[in-house]
């Protein structure tokens, strides 16, 4: 039997590891490790949007927060999107994530999840949730927040984009979420060359924060970069 590109995603966030150093303060959790129910729905949301061998497009976020992707081990879904727009209800947690909020207006917009992730895939250059320890509390943190961080999750995420493009995945063109992202994915690229041409959006976190009266404007940015497209 054919593997799909549903297998293959679930493959690889199955054999999801992190062995490398970090600074001091930074630690890395891994959802399929942590809580057999995110394997359990991740397998669910694959099997249900991505069973067939469809090249997509893809889209790069920075690294999962702990109460999106790295409670439900999908992109841009917490919860609360997982159980009302994907219909997988998850029992062990309960979480809301701004920037799924976003991504799920969004793709309503574009056309409902069916059709979205028929034609994209959403994940990261580091596909595993970072906190760092402030004040004796952990916090979400993004793999450019401390150069010495970057530096030591580069080659890592070198390898994990050339294992995400092996899925299925178009490279004649990549989305950015984020401009600060942006930089350092350019650098990447710049060194791997793992994409030719790279379209830079506003982070949903960013537009539901500190844009949200003009929040439509930005859903209409996203689509008209998705329809101009190649």
């Amino acid at each position: 039997m054919k593997t799909t590109f549903a297998d293959s995603v679930i493959a690889f966030n199955k054999n999801l590891v992190y062995t490398g150093n970090l600074p001091d303060g930074f630690d890395v959790l891994n959802p399929f490790k942590d809580n057999p129910e995110t394997t359990i729905v991740m397998q669910q949301f694959y099997k249900k949007y991505y069973n067939d061998n469809k090249k997509r497009k893809f889209i790069i976020g920075i690294n999962p927060s702990r109460h999106g992707a790295g409670i439900t081990g999908v992109p841009f879904t917490d919860t609360k999107r997982l159980e009302s727009v994907c219909k997988i209800k998850m029992q062990s947690s309960h979480t809301h994530e701004v920037s799924s909020v976003f991504i799920y207006d969004m793709i309503e917009a574009y056309g409902g999840v069916k059709l979205f992730y028929n034609n994209f895939y959403i994940n990261s250059p580091f596909p595993l949730a970072i906190v760092r320890k402030k004040d004796n509390t952990w916090l979400n943190a993004n793999y450019y927040d401390d150069a010495a961080l970057f530096l030591k999750l580069k080659d890592y995420m070198i390898e994990t984009l050339k294992k995400h493009i092996s899925l299925g995945l178009i490279t004649s063109e990549v989305f950015i979420l984020g401009k600060k992202n942006a930089l350092f994915i350019r650098e990447i690229n710049n060194e791997a060359h793992l994409f030719k041409k790279m379209i830079v959006l506003d982070h949903p976190r960013f537009i539901q924060q500190y844009k949200l009266k003009e929040k439509l404007n930005y859903i209409n940015k996203y689509l008209s970069a998705f329809r101009n497209s190649g």
